[in-house]
């Protein structure tokens, strides 16, 4: 198998001193640090708000964990992929329409996993047996009750447990949800799926928050032609500074001081920190001062998850008609689940999905002996599959930029982690999805988390300087205005 070539098709930054400069008359200034979603969407407010801005990001690309890889001859994403909530009240979604961007929809609004409905997967044994549909759908819909009997038990309990105790605490109780033989297995494969949607283990999750976030209406869209014609929309025009890794962050009365890898410096008002939870974990960005303890405390406690992509590109499609292929097993570590983008792009590629503990398996394995493995999967189900012609790895676990997925929350923590990541201290302002208590670990989470920073920290920086004015409108509008319809399929 031959790897792809990583082609980076990107907007090249505007040119700009390597210090934001200061006119006689007053002009604020920022710097935004990440050039995610969440950073682009802060630099783009700001600047809107006649802001001086410059965004350091530490990737010799912009996006973060939002990645369109060009190296098959088309978009495949291998990072976040869907917009989830097809719906006017997504922020997303009016610029997604105003570009004409296809989406794919992937699931309605019932969809007990979320982003898929049940009758689109076709499950296979080890010995490549498919699962008859109608087992596929009945245990789907006693995933369900489980998960329903799983809330009495979230009630009756005030200590928290992981979602797989809670599990086997129903299994106790209803002995008429247990599955034996080939229904466990697909029972697992159910449980597999959930795992991928938190990006770990069903023994780290927590049974009084995995549902605390809101779910937007309207289901779930595949981006057809990748997230990649959204980033470079909103960072047309901005001044951000590639390969530059910070390092320091002071932050003194009159403003804050930026140190990156190489020693440059940069100085404004403001800064917006828009770095992945992992990078704030790892320590890898000194404060000075230190942040206060019960910010550090939400840093250490807030969990991150991994999963990862591995896109396996064919010469032809040999597999069936449905979204998602499924090796069901006798445990989740075991179970296998293959995105079939052919359906929603008309390209043959599939995507295999390991989450958790196996992602991070998978992430000590050289890029081809993980390809080779993800086809081994494969060929479980599809004795005859051909193989990929080429192939694509990600590595969001132990990538230095991102030391993980997203956000979840974990046995024992409380969901206001989200917000206390998300409160300013002094002229720092934080944005992410990891900051986002409504809609943690989406796109549109930290697409939000970036417009909230970029408002408190232009009332903030103004107020200061005594030119805030009240009755200017909220910020965000020539990114959210003007709704235009979607164009959604599930043809």
């Amino acid at each position: 198998m031959e790897s792809g070539n990583r082609i980076d098709r990107q907007l090249k930054p505007a040119s700009c001193n390597s210090n934001i400069e200061r006119s006689h008359s007053f002009s604020p200034s920022v710097i935004v640090i990440g050039g995610g979603f969440a950073g682009i969407a802060a630099a783009r407010a700001l600047h809107a708000a006649s802001f001086q801005v410059v965004l350091l990001e530490s990737r010799d690309r912009l996006g973060g964990r939002v990645y369109t890889d060009y190296s098959f001859g088309f978009p495949v994403d291998m990072g976040a992929s869907w917009l989830h909530g097809v719906c006017k009240e997504n922020p997303l979604a009016p610029l997604i329409g105003r570009l004409g961007l296809p989406l794919y929809r992937t699931s309605g609004d019932n969809s007990v996993l979320y982003d898929h409905d049940l009758e689109s997967y076709a499950l296979f044994d080890m010995d490549g047996h498919q699962v008859p549909q109608e087992l596929v759908t009945k245990i789907g819909k006693t995933f369900e009750s489980i998960l329903e009997e799983a809330q009495k038990v979230r009630r009756e309990h005030s200590e928290d447990m992981s979602i797989l105790h809670a599990f086997s605490v129903v299994l106790e109780r209803r002995p008429d949800l247990r599955q034996e033989g080939l229904a466990d297995k697909v029972l697992q494969w159910y449980l597999c799926r959930m795992e991928g949607w938190f990006a770990a283990d069903a023994d780290t999750i927590s049974l009084k928050c995995w549902d605390q976030a809101k779910l937007l209406s309207g289901g779930h869209g595949l981006m057809v032609r990748g997230y990649r014609p959204v980033i470079n929309t909103l960072a047309k025009g901005l001044d951000f500074r590639l390969s530059h890794r910070v390092t320091k962050i002071a932050r003194r009365p009159n403003g804050v001081k930026i140190t990156v890898e190489d020693g440059k410096t940069f100085v404004a008002d403001a800064a917006v920190i828009a770095v992945p939870l992992g990078v704030l974990k790892a320590k890898s960005i000194k404060f000075e001062p230190r942040l206060p303890d019960w910010k550090e405390e939400a840093v250490a406690d807030l969990a991150i998850g991994t999963e990862n992509k591995i896109a396996l590109h064919f010469d032809k499609v040999f597999w069936p008609n449905v979204e998602f292929l499924g090796v069901v097993a006798s445990t989740t570590y075991e179970c296998s689940y293959f995105l079939n983008l052919h359906k929603a792009t008309g390209h043959p590629v599939l995507v295999y999905m390991p989450a958790g503990r196996l992602a991070h398996d998978i992430e000590k394995m050289s890029d081809e002996a993980a390809a080779n493995f993800a086809f081994l999967q494969l060929k479980r189900i599809l004795p005859d599959a051909s193989e990929p012609i080429q192939f694509l790895v990600s590595h969001w676990g132990t990538d230095v930029n991102s030391l993980g997925s997203y956000s979840y929350d974990s046995v024992g923590k409380p969901h206001d982690l989200y917000e206390r990541l998300r409160i300013p201290v002094d002229n720092l302002f934080f944005a992410g999805e990891a900051m986002s208590m409504s809609y943690p670990g989406t796109v549109h989470g930290a697409f939000s988390t970036g417009l909230m920073a970029a408002e408190d920290c232009r009332m903030r920086v103004l107020e200061r300087y005594g030119e805030l004015n009240l009755f200017h409108p909220a910020m965000g509008g020539e990114l959210t205005s003007a709704s235009v319809p979607l164009l959604i399929s599930r043809i």
